[in-house]
């Protein structure tokens, strides 16, 4: 067996060299493009982008610290601009039912140019339309349609009236009615004067009148005629001047537009609307007063356009991010206006949402703030299934109000849609909700790290200039850059790999910046980079400094030297918001006759989570496997961990669990000047574990503040040595011999190292070497097998 392997400083920090840095500052270097160390994400976004069949929309999922929405954002701009540009779209009035507005499209730019023309169209109608009806010609026509109606009307009168001269009766118009007066010596009588004669006289002249009134009744019988008649011919005359003056307005446009028939027809209708309604706008004096600056204007509300998707400037395909996606602000909406108390609207208040404008390109969403809306995602659904795009209002059927409003036609949709977002939510989304995976069939995934080869390195620092040069930042030394990389393996937890969470590197090289600028440097140094990293741990050290002081006062019970049985230092990390921070925990074991198996303290009240609990049972398939192969592995033992109030989770402490238990089992001491973490299997391999550079450093700090002795150290397992990128300060300790670093494959390693004394080997009879701690283990097993069989009593 080869045993512990103890950890050189080189093995536990791998540096940068600065020869594969080839320039002095970053001054020299050439800008990096494109994204960095993402070839899987690039081929798949390549992918979605050119894979123009419906549903093929993406899911571009990483850490939020990876760049995925810069790179989105840059990769669908550049591919866009070599696309053509989409139709732009309008609303129209529908003259035939105003509740259901008519959505026009045009090509790029040529919206705004029919919605000038027909501006101008509307401006012009305002001047020719009132300067018809006050042409000579229509006064003509119109007065002889007047004269002509009462030229009969004074004819009938004319008959009347003469037959009422032979009775001496004077007949009289006044204020549009017509009357009857008896007459005297060719003067009409008065009251007076009437009532003076005979009454004969009298009686003869009422008479006569009656059978005048009676006369004049059936020489007007056909009067209502007259008036229609009259009426329809001066309509006629309003309409044919109407039309004549609008004919010349409405020509050209007809044949601009002549290749889209549906333009065609819109403009007949209005045509026709503005002919029959003509005389109601110019007497009505919407038109005549030409001071008024409505004028137009109320000719614009309705038979305007309404442009709501504009790509005049656009260059290729639109590219738009939402930043707040409601259901208004993705899918348009009906304004109001308020009217005397009451909520009117017209198709003039049809906004457009999003995906309007990014309708026949590409529209980013966030994953997280998405799903902060009721309804959104549901309609997003609808809209892509059913690839139609229509305004609604999704919270009038709640409301309880009914209210007059419009249903403009939908539009055609024909978008890509990207959602950038977390892994958490692509995989909830994969598994709750069935149309997802239809909809989006494209994962663009971002990886979490980079190998960390020559090339790499190169183009890494390529890529830290240029992010820091677009943030204001100041040129790095080589110097600075290379610690830049070696942060960035940590980051990764790999001395192979670098992270790919380049927001975080970049919020460091601002805090370094900013040191630079408080110290008047001109060049960022590795200095500022070690000053801003150890500032952001000040800040963030509060409650590692408050449990490394409470077990230097004891208050927390850590053993840092001497040996004890059934006890051993475990290595935690906890997570506290975004802050992690390793931490001893002393971890005991007692052992006696029983048949209750191992006991994990943790799992019965409630506080280790089920891997923690699947490593203490992992504890006795060991135990069987190992040692019980001739006998009933039968006895009582408690594993917990001591002064833990909180969850427990992970199985990183198993290994010193196997350890401790060991060592209540045989009563062999374990030295407490060492920290254990790994996990094993049932056959007693160690396995690589997380967080271990934080566990290391947190027993450091510990030691530290206890004293270091030479004697202090940990055991890790043999997988994570590639993860080690320690801080200076441990490397330099363990270079100068006051600290270890420990690597074991095997569970018997750990025990050597902690125990002091050989584990033993299994000999050809399946029994293990003669005093070796796996024989004692044995031994003390098959004791406490036989004394839970002895009757009790």
């Amino acid at each position: 067996m080869a045993g512990a392997n103890r950890l050189s400083n080189e093995q536990l920090y791998r540096r940068c060299d600065h020869s594969l840095l080839p320039f002095k500052t970053t001054d020299t270097l050439e800008e990096f493009s494109g994204i960095y160390g993402q070839e899987r994400a690039l081929e798949a976004m390549e992918f979605g982008m050119g894979m123009r069949r419906p549903d093929y929309n993406l899911f571009v999922m990483g850490h939020s610290q990876s760049g995925r929405f810069s790179f989105v954002m840059d990769t669908l701009k550049r591919e866009a601009k070599k696309a053509k540009t989409p139709r732009d779209w309008c609303y129209l009035n529908n003259l035939a039912d105003l509740r259901y507005p008519q959505a026009f499209y045009f090509a790029p730019g040529k919206a705004l140019v029919f919605k000038s023309d027909m501006e101008n169209l509307l401006e012009a109608v305002t001047s020719e339309l009132p300067s018809a009806f006050e042409s000579p010609a229509y006064q003509r026509q119109k007065s002889r349609i007047d004269r002509d109606f009462n030229r009969l009307y004074d004819r009938a009168l004319e008959k009347v009236e003469d037959r009422a001269r032979s009775s001496s009766i004077a007949l009289y118009r006044d204020a549009g009615t017509v009357g009857f007066t008896p007459v005297a010596n060719g003067v009409a009588m008065d009251e007076a004067a009437f009532s003076l004669l005979e009454e004969e006289e009298r009686n003869r002249f009422n008479s006569d009148i009656n059978d005048l009134e009676e006369c004049l009744n059936d020489s007007l019988t056909s009067l209502p005629q007259w008036r229609r008649e009259a009426n329809e011919k001066l309509r006629k005359l309003e309409r044919d001047t109407a039309r004549q003056a609008l004919a010349s307005l409405f020509l050209p446009l007809r044949e601009k537009y002549a290749s889209q028939p549906r333009v065609v027809v819109y403009l007949n209708q209005v045509e026709v609307d503005l002919i029959k309604n003509a005389a109601d706008l110019v007497s009505e004096d919407k038109l005549v007063d030409k001071s008024d600056p409505l004028r137009p204007a109320q000719l614009e509300q309705h038979y305007g356009v309404n442009l709501i998707v504009n790509h005049q400037k656009t260059k290729g395909l639109p590219v738009v991010f939402e930043s707040h996606p409601n259901y208004e602000n993705l899918f348009g909406r009906v304004e109001y206006t308020s009217e005397m108390g009451a909520l009117v609207t017209t198709y003039q208040l049809v906004r457009a949402g999003s995906l309007h404008q990014a309708n026949g390109g590409y529209l980013v969403l966030e994953a997280e703030k998405l799903f902060e809306h009721p309804m959104v995602w549901s309609a997003l659904k609808r809209a892509l299934k059913s690839r139609e795009l229509r305004i609604e209002n999704p919270f009038a059927e709640l409301s309880g109000v009914s209210t007059i409003t419009l249903s403009p036609e939908p539009v055609p949709l024909d978008v890509k849609v990207v959602i950038v977002g977390d892994r958490d939510f692509y995989y909830l989304l994969q598994q709750m909700d069935a149309d997802f995976s239809k909809l989006f069939r494209v994962v663009v995934d971002f990886d979490e790290d980079v190998k960390r080869t020559d090339s790499a390195i190169r183009n890494y620092a390529r890529l830290m200039k240029t992010l820091s040069q677009r943030e204001g930042c100041a040129h790095m030394t080589r110097q600075a850059v290379a610690r830049l990389v070696e942060h960035s393996s940590r980051m990764a937890e790999d001395q192979e790999l670098l992270s790919a969470h380049i927001g975080e590197m970049m919020d460091l090289i601002c805090e370094a910046d900013y040191k630079r600028q408080k110290q008047g440097d001109e060049l960022i140094h590795a200095r500022y980079i070690q000053m801003a990293l150890e500032a952001k741990e000040r800040r963030t050290d509060r409650l590692s400094t408050r449990m490394r002081e409470e077990i230097t006062n004891e208050v927390i019970l850590i053993d840092t030297t001497g040996t004890a049985v059934g006890k051993s230092n475990g290595l935690t990390v906890l997570q506290v918001g975004d802050v992690s921070f390793g931490t001893p925990a002393r971890i005991t074991a007692t052992v006696h006759p029983g048949d209750r198996g191992i006991v994990d303290i943790e799992k019965e009240v409630t506080l280790g989570q089920p891997i923690h609990s699947k490593g203490v049972m992992i504890l006795s398939g060991y135990l069987g496997h190992k040692y019980a192969q001739d006998f009933a592995l039968t006895l009582s033992a408690s594993i917990a961990l001591e002064q833990s109030y909180g969850h427990v989770d992970g199985d990183s402490a198993s290994l010193a669990e196997i350890c401790t238990l060991i060592s209540a089992l045989t009563h062999v001491p374990l030295k407490q000047a060492f920290a254990v973490t790994g996990s094993i299997n049932q056959y007693g391999e160690v396995q690589a574990i997380g967080g271990v550079n934080e566990k290391i450093e947190g027993f450091f700090d510990v030691c530290k503040s206890k004293g270091l002795t030479g004697e202090q150290g940990v055991v890790i397992p043999k997988a994570n040595q590639r993860n080690l990128m320690l801080k200076k300060e441990v490397v330099r300790a363990v270079n100068d011999g006051l600290f270890s670093v420990y690597t074991v494959a095997t569970v018997d390693e750990a025990l050597e190292l902690l125990a002091g004394r050989k584990a033993g080997v299994r000999k050809a009879d399946g029994s293990f070497t003669q005093r070796s701690l796996n024989a004692v283990v044995v031994k003390r097993l098959k004791a406490l097998a036989q004394a839970t069989l002895k009757p009790m009593g």
